[in-house]
């Protein structure tokens, strides 16, 4: 028996109340802000994609989507003062610590992908995604 109620007014708000009400014990309630949608992970993969396709190095060399993922995520980071640590990994790497697009609300999402939409038009990046 599991329900998700999307609170965007108070009759829902009520409506998840009364079905609170009715839980047996050992259930848990988890309030949390929305996380990015499908179609936001969907363009972003494909952003990601548009530029792994290009002619664009970075740092020297051609990137694969996963690397232009983590390039991004970070640059998105930093430029939305987040904070970026590096640290070292247990075999001596480094390693950067980053937050998790899967965890990101809708908003952030969306940040991410203009953020990354500038930087493929800044650099003549065609976006088919």
């Amino acid at each position: 028996m599991r329900r998700t109620f999307i609170l965007i007014n108070n009759d829902i708000r009520r409506n998840c109340w009364e079905y609170i009400k009715t839980c047996p014990d050992d259930y848990k309630v988890t309030i949390a802000p929305m996380t990015r949608s499908s179609g936001q992970n969907e363009k972003f993969h494909a952003l990601c994609g548009d530029l792994e396709k290009s002619n664009i190095l970075f740092c020297g060399k051609k990137r694969n989507l996963e690397d232009w993922k983590a390039i991004l995520v970070s640059g998105h980071a930093k430029a939305t003062k987040m904070e970026n640590e590096l640290v070292v990994g247990i075999e001596g790497e480094i390693v950067a610590m980053r937050e998790s697009t899967a965890s990101m609300s809708v908003a952030r999402s969306s940040s991410l992908i203009e953020y990354t939409m500038a930087y493929c038009q800044i650099n003549g990046v065609k976006n088919n995604g």
